[in-house]
């Protein structure tokens, strides 16, 4: 997983970097084929601006972006709407996969078929 951390109008120190770092590692755990993150801090007057990008292996593409007055704060949110967005989408997939209903219906059919009523 590569990770880009860029700071626009904005220095990043080593204590916010690392702390990104620590808040970015827990959304593998939510979905495990993340390629590439990239978080972008910006600074404009009194707002402090965090957008985070999650590029996935299937070419999907995850974006937040969270405005407030604290970076640590806004970096919080931010990895919190991310999270929830992979997790929603981890169940969407998961839901999707095998259509086991199908396959049920049609095995039941034919064991209906099979036996005979007397």
């Amino acid at each position: 997983m590569i990770t880009n951390i860029t700071g626009r109008h904005f220095d990043v120190t080593d204590a916010i970097h690392s702390y990104v770092e620590k808040k970015i590692a827990k959304l593998s755990n939510h979905y495990g084929r993340i390629a590439e993150i990239d978080v972008i801090l910006e600074e404009e007057k009194l707002t402090q601006k965090v957008e985070i990008i999650v590029k996935t292996d299937h070419a999907q593409q995850f974006v937040v972006t969270e405005t407030g007055e604290d970076m640590y704060g806004s970096i919080d949110l931010g990895v919190d709407k991310m999270e929830r967005q992979l997790r929603r989408y981890k169940e969407k997939q998961h839901k999707h996969k095998g259509r086991s209903g199908t396959a049920q219906a049609t095995n039941d059919y034919l064991d209906s078929l099979e036996t005979p009523d007397a």
